[in-house]
């Protein structure tokens, strides 16, 4: 089935990413984390806010209490209101690594903001999966060059992350009360030159979306893995879906223009923009951060 792309923002982001959903003020949230920005979005009126930091936002999440759970360079912080600055929140535990920050991340249906990091350097597999559960931040998985991908099902019984350079999507049965993961298994495996997966979503259904950054197209896999549909961008470098709108069926994908030669950038003139069109299925809503 063909889809009808729109484009939705003509952001022009250097590396646009972390869309996310916000139901009761039906806009768009998302980061340039090259430019340390944070936008809002109303697509009703197409105005788009942004705020700039001191330092990237990679993710974050919505609270519970209001306000925004930021992911960022030394760790997480707490953003109180859109107009309010960035407050350190518990440790920070990447304070002391200048090639590490924080990348992709999602909040389970209990309330605790999974998130990973990446080595923007790409001199160790030293990125990694934390959880953080109120101040409390543990973490889960190691071994990584970029985490991303963070994704659960409905029910919060699987999650779904990938280490974009190895090309592999996982997935791991979830415990929602303990947050314990395991049978971690490789679904899907993109050969090389395909695309490698970056953000992704889960539908009601519990079929994953995902970004195939270089692969200029976005894919919706099956929970077992199974490609079961393709949509092609106008650009190169999608970064990550989410599913949104007043019915959970509009999709929004940002995109990158970073290290895109001149060539590639006249040839395609809406790289960093923001993508949109129509799903089948509505997307899992975004949790809050319970704090």
């Amino acid at each position: 089935m063909a889809r009808n792309i729109i484009l939705a923002l003509d952001a022009k982001a250097a590396l646009g990413e972390c869309p996310r959903w916000h139901g009761g003020e039906a806009r768009l949230y998302w980061v340039d984390i090259a430019r340390r920005e944070l936008h809002r979005f109303d697509p009703a009126t197409g105005l788009d806010e942004a705020r700039t930091f001191d330092a990237p936002v990679g993710c974050f999440a919505f609270m519970a209490d209001g306000g925004l759970m930021l992911g960022m360079k030394a760790g997480f912080a707490r953003l109180a209101d859109w107009d309010a600055q960035p407050e350190p929140w518990g440790r920070q535990f990447l304070a002391d690594r200048p090639d590490l920050r924080m990348n992709d991340g999602r909040v389970d249906p209990v309330g605790r903001f999974w998130a990973g990091s990446v080595n923007m350097a790409k001199s160790a597999h030293d990125a990694a999966l934390y959880c953080l559960t109120g101040h409390d931040v543990r973490e889960v998985q190691g071994g990584m060059l970029t985490c991303n991908g963070a994704a659960f099902s409905a029910d919060g019984h699987r999650f779904f992350h990938a280490d974009t350079p190895s090309h592999a999507l996982r997935s791991y049965d979830c415990d929602p009360v303990s947050g314990a993961l395991s049978g971690e298994t490789v679904i899907h495996q993109w050969p090389m030159g395909h695309g490698r997966p970056d953000g992704g979503s889960v539908d009601v259904e519990g079929n994953y979306w995902t970004a195939l950054f270089d692969g200029g197209r976005v894919a919706r896999l099956s929970p077992d893995g199974a490609i079961l549909e393709e949509v092609v961008l106008p650009t190169k470098r999608p970064t990550m879906i989410a599913l949104g709108g007043a019915d959970g069926r509009t999709a929004y994908v940002t995109t990158a223009s970073d290290g895109l030669d001149a060539d590639t950038l006249a040839a395609q003139p809406h790289a960093g923009d923001i993508f949109t069109f129509r799903v089948d299925a509505p997307g899992v809503p975004e949790w809050r951060f319970a704090g």
